[in-house]
């Protein structure tokens, strides 16, 4: 008889899920139905432990803003997970929590896909859990980059065209221009952009945002993070399979 089995996606309003939406779909596709798919929205974590006891409960995604804040209350951590210091990933097996970092690979595999010769450097727009598994992938790959945040040396008020016109390899990885917000976008010199740059933005909805609408303008290759999102689903199903 087929085992009934739960997963989920932790996170803070989060009524939009692609995650919720995509697992579902594969239940059906692979006939698995008692396997189910809920959103548990949060203010904090003071319950988290109790979530993890759920019956049956057999992996979950995280999301915004808990993908670093989480990791203390995680048994066991990956060593990519480790590193970056962020998990989207969580396997649990005879009660143990185990933490993985799937952006990272979605990420991989998205810039590998997209990425040109001529593109060796780039800038991270943002500081939070997604933009360090950016960092971890740029690393990899031996790309050098800049972070700009409201904290860092080079911020949004003072990021020049210049150092824009450099970098031919732009990740977006704020939140800023999701839905329903989708007319905000970051402080950004796009008269920097070029038909020589790659422009990836980690949002997916909406399908464009304004960031990189204006980068299009430009000439731009651009891409935004559904290609990322779908990988790193099948990364985490892979894991909570293994």
């Amino acid at each position: 008889m087929e085992t009934s089995a739960k997963f989920g996606l932790i996170g803070k309003k989060i009524s939009y899920s692609f995650s919720k939406k995509y697992f579902e779909q594969k239940f059906q596709k692979l006939l698995l139905n008692n396997h189910s798919y809920n959103i548990i929205d949060l203010e904090n974590l003071d319950n988290i432990k109790n979530i993890f006891e759920t019956e049956h409960l057999k992996g979950l995604n995280v999301t915004i803003p808990y993908k670093e804040k989480i990791i203390p209350f995680i048994d066991e951590l990956s060593d990519e997970a480790k590193e970056i210091g962020a998990i989207n990933c969580i396997s649990i097996e005879n009660g143990k929590t185990k933490g993985y970092n799937t952006d990272a690979f979605g990420f991989e595999k998205t810039l590998l896909l997209h990425k040109k010769e001529n593109q060796k450097t780039a800038i991270i727009l943002g500081n939070g859990g997604a933009a360090k598994a950016v960092q971890y992938v740029l690393k990899k790959n031996q790309i050098p980059y800049i972070t700009v945040s409201r904290t860092t040396e080079i911020n949004y008020e003072n990021l020049s065209e210049n150092l824009v016109k450099e970098n031919l390899i732009i990740i977006q990885c704020t939140p800023v221009g999701t839905f329903p917000n989708i007319e905000e976008s970051v402080s950004f010199p796009f008269d920097g952009i070029t038909e020589n740059h790659l422009i990836i933005d980690l949002i997916y909805n909406p399908e464009y945002t304004k960031f990189i609408r204006n980068c299009a303008e430009k000439g731009a290759k651009t891409a935004n993070g559904l290609y990322m999102l779908e990988q790193q689903a099948e990364k985490a199903w892979e894991i909570w399979n293994s």
